[in-house]
């Protein structure tokens, strides 16, 4: 029995409704042949595109490799010639180890465009740098740098000779600077440079270090011109090494000016004698004290015309602070320093301290007056200082003024004064001219060449 469902017969209108035939099937199209201009390009590009990832997988492993530890197994200073290209440097490096491979320096050069900021000089790499670094300290140029200390006190001639002498700088030097315009300090310069650029340098820094020190001058001190002050500096910066001596030294000579007393500073005796060389390399002859020069201060009276040596920043800043004390004599204490006096009477009892010290200190059978060398520079010791003749113990002083022992003395024994001390000194300076000059020829003129005479008892 067929349990198949029963169609439902289609209406009449249904059974006469039309069927769309299907669609016909689409055209094959017809493949176009690629031409061998096409062809060739997409090859090309492919192969571009190889080489590129090559390329990159290649800066990467370089890249890599730069940055790793190099193989120098210590520190190390080397020198890049001038004009030495990036290969001459890559093989220079490879050659001293501290790189592996040259190509490997140029291609990070290349690519970082270091290549053409290479500078010569002198460098320092330290141990185990890397190839990175190195090109980052020779594309900067950070040189080596070394110190050149120019001591305080030297002539302009004398900072000049040293210069020239040190082998770190280059080229000459066109003119010797004049005195007491080039600051000394310890300057840092690379190998190679011009000892004219430092003299240039040393002078600028003078400049600048004076301007400010100048804005700062006390309005009573009897300085008018920063030049002034700069030849007071040049006369503290010769009588004391002593850092914490150099205001009170000052100030003895600031005193001096404002009473119009001269200020017998023994290193202005041989600056007057030798001028820009610095040092006698001996002790000053007593015919030397009186010997008028232009910068004698026992023949002339205030400053001398020019500085009579380079002063350093910490001499002109103790003139404008100068100690405030009463203070118009200073002599050797035997310690490397100085003791300091308000009064004749009690720089005559220093004086007589000094000479027993020296006495002591001298070898037998010297003469006094050889006892003693000027200061040649650099002082070896504190104590290495310029000292003035030296009568024998208990000898009155003539007439004219006895240095003190200069850089360990100051303004001097005075005139008539007891070495031992044991008289009463009756003496006064005699190059106050005060009316109460106690010099029987009172047309005697201080300032020639001849001697003072003898105070009578």
């Amino acid at each position: 029995m067929n349990h198949s469902p029963r169609v439902a017969p289609k209406s009449p209108s249904e059974a006469l409704k039309p069927v769309a035939p299907p669609a016909p099937p689409p055209k094959a199209r017809r493949r176009r042949r690629s031409s061998p201009f096409i062809a060739m390009m997409s090859g090309l590009f492919t192969a571009v595109l190889v080489v590129a990832g090559l390329a990159g997988a290649g800066f990467v492993m370089v890249g890599t490799q730069s940055r790793a530890p190099g193989p120098l197994a210590n520190d190390r200073v080397l020198i890049i010639p001038k004009d030495s290209g990036l290969t001459e440097i890559a093989d220079l490096l490879q050659r001293e180890g501290m790189i592996e491979h040259p190509w490997t320096f140029r291609i990070s050069a290349l690519a970082s465009g270091n290549w053409t900021k290479l500078k010569a000089g002198e460098y320092l790499f330290k141990a185990r740098i890397s190839q990175a670094e190195i090109l980052d300290i020779i594309a900067d140029g950070k040189v080596v740098e070394h110190s050149i200390t120019v001591p305080e006190g030297l002539t302009s001639e004398q900072i000049v000779a040293r210069l020239r002498e040190n082998e770190l700088l280059t080229g000459d030097i066109i003119q010797v600077p004049r005195e007491g315009s080039i600051l000394p300090d310890t300057y840092r310069i690379p190998r190679g440079f011009s000892r004219q650029a430092i003299i240039d340098r040393m002078a600028r820094d003078q400049r600048a270090v004076l301007a400010r020190i100048w804005e700062r001058k006390p309005a009573d001190l009897p300085i008018k011109t920063p030049q002034e002050l700069v030849v007071l500096a040049s006369i503290v910066e010769k009588e004391t090494g002593r850092a914490d001596e150099r205001p009170r030294v000052a100030g003895v000579f600031i005193n001096r000016l404002n009473r119009k007393m001269k200020l017998q500073s023994d290193p202005t005796i041989v600056y007057g004698i030798v001028g820009g060389k610095g040092t006698l390399g001996r002790s000053i002859l007593r015919s030397e004290i009186t010997q008028p020069t232009p910068y004698n201060t026992y023949a002339i009276d205030g400053l001398p015309p020019g500085p009579i040596a380079n002063p350093g920043r910490a001499a002109m800043e103790a003139v404008v602070n100068h100690s405030r004390t009463k203070d118009l004599y200073f002599v050797a204490d035997g310690s490397g320093g100085h003791a300091f006096a308000e009064t004749l009477e009690q720089h005559n009892r220093n004086v007589g301290r000094w000479r027993q010290i020296e006495a002591a200190r001298r070898e037998p059978g010297k003469p006094p007056a050889e006892a003693s060398v000027d200061k040649v520079e650099p002082p070896a010791a504190p104590d290495q200082r310029t000292e003035a003749p030296t009568p024998a113990e208990g000898e009155a002083i003539e007439t004219w003024p006895v240095p003190g022992n200069r850089r360990a003395g100051g303004p001097a024994l005075q005139q008539g004064a007891s070495l031992a001390g044991a008289s009463r000194a009756r003496a006064f300076d005699a190059s106050e001219g005060t009316p109460r000059d106690p010099l029987l020829n009172k047309t005697f003129d201080l300032n020639s060449p001849q001697r003072i005479p003898v105070l009578r008892p």
